[in-house]
């Protein structure tokens, strides 16, 4: 059976330690580092409090956690302003910008087949 549309092969064993492929699925796995690369891939670059406003229910600390995890993976650059007060800004590296065809594609999947899950969720839930 072959590779569905649009997957190529990884050139690895995605369960073996050292595939790169991990890395991806590593920083998909955190639900606000998608959440922030998507909000500033479809907003541009932003200050941290704009951030806030535009994902909503996340603290500053854990919005503040998950861009310096994603500054750490090369994915977000923090540009800082020598004015008073200082200012900063957050915008997506080329790496960055690349992650947001995997994560539009996780949300069109989570438009098509949310409902479905959810539904599982609530059968399994009354079991």
């Amino acid at each position: 059976m072959g590779e569905p549309d649009g997957v190529a092969d990884m050139g690895g064993d995605v369960f073996a330690a050292d595939c790169r492929a991990r890395i991806a699925f590593d920083v998909l796995a955190n639900r606000w580092d998608s959440v922030v690369v998507h909000v500033l891939g479809e907003d541009g670059p932003m200050r941290p409090r704009a951030l806030l406003d535009r994902i909503g229910g996340i603290s500053p600390k854990v919005l503040n956690q998950a861009l310096r995890r994603l500054e750490h993976n090369g994915l977000v650059e923090r540009h800082r302003y020598a004015e008073a007060p200082p200012r900063v800004d957050d915008t997506l590296t080329e790496a960055g910008t690349a992650l947001l065809t995997p994560i539009r594609a996780m949300g069109a999947w989570s438009a098509a087949y949310g409902d479905a899950v959810l539904a599982a969720q609530d059968r399994f839930g009354r079991a």
